[in-house]
């Protein structure tokens, strides 16, 4: 986690722009360590332990050591530059909470969607979901120490994403690596949205 100096807890005057994002994922993928290494603040986690009544209900296959879970959302607040800060909603990732999606998407920019390739088919349905929601995303691919590596290309295909759809990897461990990652996201929707006003002016 990033050491918060009481100096962090405010924005600079220079601020001209705050954005809303996403960061989601199936259960276990790494959302929460990704917003607690980039916050510029304390983040916000509704972490529960998780007990007996999640046997059977979430798949902790190579994930023994995992002890709790997000039941509502994590928060966390990061200064891109001068003028542009994004503040990060992490959402649970099991599908019985994805009603709250719905609320915490509301005004967000875009989505930064972290996938676990060694768990790559539980990415299906939370890109399904978004695709519903008519959000842009980013994928980052969270590289655990024993994931196999493939290439952007390779990612891309098996989870049939669009081919300009941004694919990077990263760790969510490290602030570096997880702020590029959400660079990646601000100028693909960035860029997004300049073709579309391109295309209305040319109509």
């Amino acid at each position: 986690m990033v050491s918060v100096g009481s100096a962090d807890r405010y924005l600079p005057d220079t601020v001209q722009q705050a954005v809303k994002i996403l960061v989601v994922g199936a259960f276990g993928v790494g959302k929460t360590t990704l917003v607690g290494s980039v916050s510029e603040i304390e983040p916000l986690r509704t972490e529960e332990v998780m007990t007996e009544a999640s046997v059977g209900v979430d798949d902790l296959a190579g994930m023994h050591t995992k002890t709790t879970t997000t039941v509502a959302m994590d928060f966390g607040r990061i200064t891109l530059n001068s003028r542009l800060v994004l503040y990060l909603f992490g959402t649970p990732g099991q599908r019985r909470f994805w009603d709250l999606w719905d609320g915490l998407a509301e005004g967000a920019l875009g989505v930064l969607v972290i996938v676990d390739t060694r768990r790559l088919e539980d990415s299906f349905d939370v890109l399904e979901q978004l695709e519903l929601r008519g959000l842009p995303f980013t994928v980052a691919v969270n590289q655990f120490p024993d994931s196999e590596s493939y290439g952007a290309d390779e990612l891309r295909c098996a989870l049939d994403l669009l081919p300009d759809t941004p694919v990077v990897m990263c760790d969510a461990r490290e602030r570096a690596p997880s702020v590029n990652a959400l660079i990646s996201l601000v100028e693909f929707v960035s860029s997004t949205v300049g073709a579309v006003r391109a295309r209305e002016t040319a109509s």
